[in-house]
């Protein structure tokens, strides 16, 4: 689970709420900085993130953090609201062979000006989605890791990594009260509608 989680070649094949992610440099052998976007339902505005995520192996528990940064090079498009994360992250500790625990956070503020109920609704769905999809894709990640580079795997050998690296001074945290708080008030409507039905 801990690879799948960050094998960006995979997350294409069972993340269906993915536009676009990439991985952009490098921080540190356990640190890097990358971007992800993601669908949201009609007609509310599409996201994205940038992101310091990091990881960590201790025993035989595996962490992965994540927040929001603002990276020079990567500032908010116009045709998508920069949402932010406060903290999102993954705890993953073995039970047997074909079993873990796995615990999943985040914390988010999606920006634009959604109604509460659009968020907390938001809420209750994502992450139960997400990990309906995390699980499906746990079960099915060896027999596609066999096929597709099986021994890359750059989050646990960094020496294979490739990207960039950065200096970590050249990022700062993304608040959410710096970024444009695009108005999408006037799709309640059409929310409240599609939700009725």
């Amino acid at each position: 689970m801990y690879d799948v989680i960050h094998d960006g070649q995979y997350r294409k094949n069972w993340d269906p709420n993915m536009l676009e992610s990439f991985d952009i440099a490098r921080l540190s052998d356990n640190a890097d900085v990358g971007y992800y976007s993601w669908l949201c339902p009609k007609p509310i505005k599409n996201r994205d993130v940038v992101t310091l995520r990091s990881w960590r192996v201790m025993g035989d528990e595996y962490i992965i953090i994540n927040f929001s940064v603002k990276h020079p090079k990567h500032p908010p498009q116009g045709h998508l609201v920069r949402a932010v994360s406060l903290l999102t992250g993954y705890f993953i500790k073995p039970t047997g062979p074909n079993s873990c625990t796995f615990i999943y956070l985040s914390q988010a503020d999606p920006k634009g000006s959604l109604p509460k109920w659009v968020v907390n609704k938001a809420s209750q769905v994502l992450a139960p989605r997400v990990m309906k999809c995390v699980h499906k894709a746990g079960q099915n990640y060896s027999a596609w890791k066999q096929q597709n580079s099986p021994d890359l795997k750059p989050w646990l050998y960094p020496e294979q990594s490739n990207l960039p690296m950065m200096d970590p001074a050249d990022l700062s945290i993304q608040r959410a009260d710096s970024l444009q708080n695009v108005d999408e008030s006037s799709k309640k409507d059409a929310l409240e509608s599609e939700d009725s039905s």
